[in-house]
């Protein structure tokens, strides 16, 4: 059995360069196609060098803050050295640090070919939506392979060098820190140019979206880079890490069979892989296809690809077992029908999209009012889901014996994320087209082209809201599964010092119940600092076009020759996301250290159950209703309702602006947020049972 492992080590790290070798064949693919514009390329360049200021002032910060932490660990964790192991305390230190640079490093190749990609689907959407498609496709596809292949590469490389999983922790809490802080400084970025560029132009002077003329334009377009391809790429890692990093901690947990339930999970992960690198290479659209269509029919081929792969593999693999292989499709299916039901509250040619773009022609009030109400309802069916897969996985394993109920839940996570290449490509087709439709209207190409690009953007939002309530929902699965993790990881602290084992959190035990009702809270302040964090950098930024429209003669007009100031929206965003990122993350990690200093082990299981439920609940409402918001105002501004210009379409922008930090900044930060304090709460486990006031 010990062979068997070994040969999926080999074989993760053989698809994990797989899925490199086939990303950079897409990269060249993409390069190669046509870019001859020389206003549009102008444009893609101050967008590309836009972003990599940003990226390169944010990785400073959060390599000093990297380093910080890790020197943290090497004195405390996994038990401080003055009585532990020198060497495994530096292992944990190494291996957070990997953690944190092939995030980095994830995020950084995003942006490289998402600001190659944006430029070459505009000038394509002049001969169709065919090329336009495969490039933004392609181009988000080379984020999707890069990300996916990191993080598979990494946990087994890891796990294969130090044979302990609770090392692995240090790896996905390198993962998880860095994606919360690159996804909340992204979403604060982009979120403050966007709102500033529609109140300013949109609202105030009635210009179109991408009107040259307004100073926020670039910053608004170098924001869809850094945050939803650089942020959410560094969100789906940390996901997908923390996913195996859960079940594999549990998987040696388990008496017996510890080979096995390993090998499956590695098995599974790079059978996920290679079923997107084929659903990657056979997606096409048709000369008239519908782009939402063709992205939703190659996640479908992907995941009847990676469940019959994975059906071949528990039938020939000896010591595999059908009710895990059922625990990772009961996880794959429900992350698939979460999607339909995102699908269903969030697309413009669905009946709630056009009831909100309806309400909207009695006021903005009426916009708020029913984009609020299918945002909670939209998020049941996702909650439900969660619980049903979490309690099917659950059934179906507890047979197994003792400690395969929480693996089921573990694997139940990694099945649903097993097609995160897939998930990713689409996500990151998003940002690529949404740049696409900027530049095309930029460099004056068109409203038969600016028309299709719309098209393109149009796909780009449903599916981008599809994806994150797909990565939502898989978040809730891998910390429920962390939970179970922590709560090994207690009961070997507990061992070692004699003292008696924790079966579960009993939620009348006041420790627990102090636990639960903090950590509920935390979700809430956590959002509530980063939307304060746009709110008070759009008001800046608002200033600065006001100032900029005021004193530059002809900027107003469209003066030929007259430019903005675009440099200054952009360091405007840039210091204000940088100096917001930080506190709102650091709160979350102050705040689960106190809770196990103060009430310990069982208020810190307490607490992790409030923030899972608390947390899921609020990142899905924020999510789908900003995603409902932006796509009722498409809706309108494609003529329907009264079109671009009318009360409705006004009513319409500002619901996009309140729904813009819900889905882009808090929305997909919370889930983020939700794994940190897990993997903290693991990682410190032993110095909560060690020292706490009550516990």
């Amino acid at each position: 059995m010990e062979q068997q492992l070994k040969l999926f080590y080999g074989l993760s790290v053989l698809v994990a360069a797989l899925a490199f070798a086939f990303a950079f064949y897409l990269y060249l693919w993409v390069k190669r196609q046509k870019s001859v514009n020389k206003k549009i390329i102008e444009v893609a360049t101050l967008i590309r060098e836009g972003a990599n200021t940003f990226m390169a002032r944010e990785y400073k910060i959060l390599a000093i803050f990297s380093l910080t932490v890790a020197a943290i660990i090497f004195i405390l964790l996994p038990h401080p050295i003055w009585k532990g192991n020198i060497l495994t305390n530096l292992t944990m230190a190494i291996s957070y640090l990997c953690g944190t640079i092939l995030s980095a490093l994830a995020g950084k190749i995003g942006i490289l070919v998402a600001s190659l990609s944006n430029a070459r689907c505009a000038e394509a959407a002049q001969d169709g939506i065919k090329p336009a498609f495969m490039i933004g496709f392609r181009g988000g596809a080379v984020m999707g392979l890069i990300v996916v292949g990191c993080s598979l590469f990494g946990v087994a490389t890891v796990l294969w060098l130090v044979n302990d999983a609770t090392i692995l922790l240090g790896f996905s809490f390198g993962a998880s820190s860095l994606a919360l802080f690159a996804k909340a400084g992204g979403g604060i970025f982009t979120k403050t140019a966007d709102i500033a560029a529609d109140l300013t132009g949109k609202v105030e002077l009635g210009i179109a979206e991408d009107d040259p003329r307004n100073p926020a334009v670039i910053a608004d377009n170098v924001g869809d880079n850094v945050g939803d391809v650089a942020g959410m790429g560094a969100d789906l890692f940390d996901s997908n890490v923390a996913a195996m990093a859960s079940a594999l901690v549990i998987a040696q947990s388990l008496a017996g069979g510890i080979f096995d339930n390993v090998s499956m999970v590695f098995c599974y992960a790079l059978l996920g892989l290679f079923a997107s690198i084929i659903g990657i290479a056979t997606a096409r659209i048709g000369k008239n296809g519908n782009p939402t269509k063709a992205l939703n029919s190659s996640t479908y081929v992907t995941t009847i690809i990676f469940m019959a792969l994975t059906a071949l593999a528990t039938y020939f693999f000896e010591g595999f077992s059908w009710r895990i292989w059922g625990a990772s499709s009961t996880g794959l299916l429900v992350g698939i029908i979460i999607g339909l039901t995102t699908d269903y509250f969030t697309d413009d040619s669905k009946p709630i999209v056009k009831k909100v773009a309806r309400a909207s022609k009695s006021g903005p009030a009426f916009t708020i009012l029913s984009g609020v109400s299918y945002g909670f309802i939209s998020a049941i069916p996702a909650m439900i889901g969660i619980a049903v897969s979490a309690l099917i996985a659950f059934k179906i394993c507890e047979p197994m014996g003792p400690g395969y109920a929480i693996f089921g839940i573990s694997m139940a996570a990694v099945g649903m994320l097993s097609i995160v290449g897939m998930i990713i490509s689409n996500d990151a087709y998003g940002p690529i087209v949404d740049n696409a439709r900027g530049l095309a209207e930029m460099g004056n190409l068109g409203e038969e082209t600016i028309k299709v690009a719309d098209e393109l953007d149009s796909a780009g939002n449903t599916v981008k809201a599809v994806t994150k309530g797909f990565s939502i929902g898989a978040a809730g699965l891998t910390v429920i599964s962390l939970l179970g993790a922590f709560m090994s990881e207690v009961n070997s602290a507990l061992a070692a010092i004699g003292k008696e084992l924790i079966k579960g959190f009993d939620i009348m035990d006041p420790t627990v119940f102090f636990g639960t009702l903090t950590g509920a809270a935390i979700p809430a302040l956590f959002s509530a600092m980063l939307i304060l964090g746009v709110d008070k950098n759009a008001q800046r930024m608002v200033k600065e076009i006001h100032r900029q429209f005021n004193t530059i003669k002809g900027l107003k007009e469209g003066v030929e020759g007259v430019k903005p100031e675009y440099g200054k929206c952009i360091d405007i965003a840039t210091t204000g996301a940088l100096r917001e990122l930080i506190p709102a993350g650091l709160m979350t990690i102050i705040a689960t250290v106190a809770v196990g200093l103060i009430g310990g082990p069982k208020a810190v299981g307490g607490f992790l159950l409030g923030n899972i439920v608390s947390g899921l609940l609020l990142a899905l409402f924020m999510s789908n209703a900003g995603g409902l918001w932006d796509n009722s105002k498409k809706y309108i501004e494609s003529g329907n309702e009264g079109g671009k210009g009318s009360d409705a379409h006004k009513a319409a922008v500002i619901g996009d602006t309140v729904g813009d930090p819900f889905k882009d900044t808090a929305g997909p930060s919370i889930n983020t947020q939700i794994t940190v304090v897990s993997l903290v709460a693991s990682l410190l486990s032993t110095i909560f049972v060690t020292f706490s006031i009550f516990g």
